[in-house]
């Protein structure tokens, strides 16, 4: 039975619609409408504003010629919170319509596979870098516990505070600068606030002897979908908004009108907005000057992703590695695709996702970044020119959030503003705060149990 259009959900009188507007139909704004629909909002009062041509955003997918992958990173399905992973997983057809997998990740250093994280796997290191490592680590512990100082403000000196010389020197330093384009001592350390677990000494010292020890283990086991790439999960969001979601619609103006909003001349009572928190001010009708000047300061880097197609089975048993060091390539880190689900490539064949950043305001590299990437690939003993059968590449404008100095501030005084003047800002973007997909899907639950009660829609 349909329920009338305003109808009470549970009982008492009938509840006035609530039009929504939500900018953006990534997987912050998909979950977001899936949820208020499941939360007995009426659907007719729901519409997505997307620019792209197709929905999901970040988490996007690309199948050529029989291969496929995710546009913006090797993505994975997992979760320290239970209820978001099944919601996920249900929103993708059901746990049957996905596959498990085991984490296996690792560095690629010279000629060697080293464990992943790093400290857990020094064993794996020539005998000098090894003892480099250790004694660095060891150091930097017991200067901590020493002088029980905090942790520096700046990223360069938080990997040594925290690490210790050696470690920084053989891989903190070049990954994270192939990453993020910009000198160590340029970024804060915010980011990497409970994003990095600390590992216990004697793991590491248990690791450099060549005793096994694990990292990341809330990590250990993943999914991913049997077909469609980690679009599947956003395609299934979609699947029963189709109809709500207006696509290659840009917005262009936001303005107060009442109390509601028109959006491009449309009244709405609510708008909540996953477009860049950069743009906003572009946007939005009323943004003083200098709130205006605090969005357009966040800064951002882009992704080129590559998908490389081989002729090939063979592969490590690998779910991804990072490559940190120069003659790598430009690349930082390369994912199996094939190895995520056996539909992502053709029988008899593997395939390569790999991804290289660059500073969102220099925009992406030119056409020679193909060549660049594979002879990299090369050197780095990943694979041979005789087995590409061809690649694909995809640009993607927003991927990291960059925290440098002024970041918090500007990010918590356009936040603010955005609050006070009744917008609802939602996604990685939407919020600038460097969250994965399942942690957008929980923010967007949360902020539609919000909504729901406190406009009894």
């Amino acid at each position: 039975m349909v329920r009338p259009r305003g109808a009470p959900i549970l009982g008492g009188p009938p509840r006035p619609p609530v039009k929504t507007a939500i900018l953006g139909a990534g997987v912050s704004g998909l979950a977001l409408a899936r949820s208020l629909v499941e939360l007995g909002l009426d659907r007719g009062d729901l519409t997505l504003f997307e620019a792209a041509q197709k929905a999901g955003g970040l988490c996007g997918s690309k199948t050529v010629e029989g291969f496929t992958y995710d546009v913006a990173g090797g993505h994975i399905l997992f979760s320290k919170d239970a209820g978001v992973l099944d919601w996920m997983q249900r929103a993708g057809g059901g746990p049957e319509a996905f596959e498990r997998r085991d984490r296996n990740t690792a560095i690629r250093f010279g000629d060697r596979w080293v464990r992943y994280p790093f400290e857990n796997g020094l064993g794996d290191l020539p005998p000098e870098a090894n003892f480099e490592c250790v004694a660095g680590y060891v150091h930097a512990w017991h200067a901590r516990q020493a002088s029980g100082s905090e942790a520096p403000a700046d990223f360069g000196s938080w990997v040594r505070w925290r690490f210790g010389e050696g470690i920084a020197r053989h891989f903190m330093d070049p990954y994270n600068e192939k990453i993020w384009k910009r000198p160590l001592e340029g970024l804060t350390s915010d980011w990497v606030a409970g994003r990095v677990p600390d590992a216990p000494i004697e793991d590491v010292l248990r690791a450099s002897v060549g005793i096994r020890t694990e990292g990341y283990v809330h990590q250990a086991v993943f999914w991913y979908p049997r077909k469609g790439g980690f679009q599947a999960i956003t395609d299934g969001m979609a699947a029963d908004l189709a109809d709500r979601i207006r696509l290659g619609t840009r917005v262009e103006r936001v303005r107060r009108q009442g109390e509601g909003w028109s959006v491009d001349g449309e009244a709405f009572d609510r708008v909540v907005v996953t477009t860049p928190l950069d743009l906003v001010s572009r946007m939005v009708e009323g943004v003083p000057a200098e709130i205006a000047a605090a969005m357009e300061g966040l800064e951002s880097n882009g992704l080129t992703t590559f998908l490389v197609a081989l002729n090939t089975p063979e592969q490590p048993n690998l779910s991804w590695a990072y490559l940190p060091h120069h003659d790598q390539g430009p690349a930082n880190r390369v994912t199996w695709m094939s190895g995520y689900a056996s539909a992502n490539a053709p029988e008899g064949c593997s395939s390569l996702l790999v991804e290289v950043t660059w500073p969102r305001l220099e925009g992406p590299p030119g056409p020679e970044l193909e060549e660049e990437v594979l002879a990299g690939l090369v050197r780095a003993g990943l694979i041979r020119r005789d087995q590409v059968r061809f690649t694909d590449r995809s640009d993607q404008e927003r991927a990291y959030v960059v925290y440098v100095p002024g970041h918090a501030a500007r990010r918590e005084a356009s936040l603010a503003w955005m609050e006070s003047a009744g917008l609802l800002p939602l996604g990685r973007f939407g919020r600038y705060d460097y969250d994965n997909s399942d942690q957008c899907v929980a923010k967007a639950r949360s902020l539609a149990a919000r909504l729901m009660a406190h406009s009894g829609a």
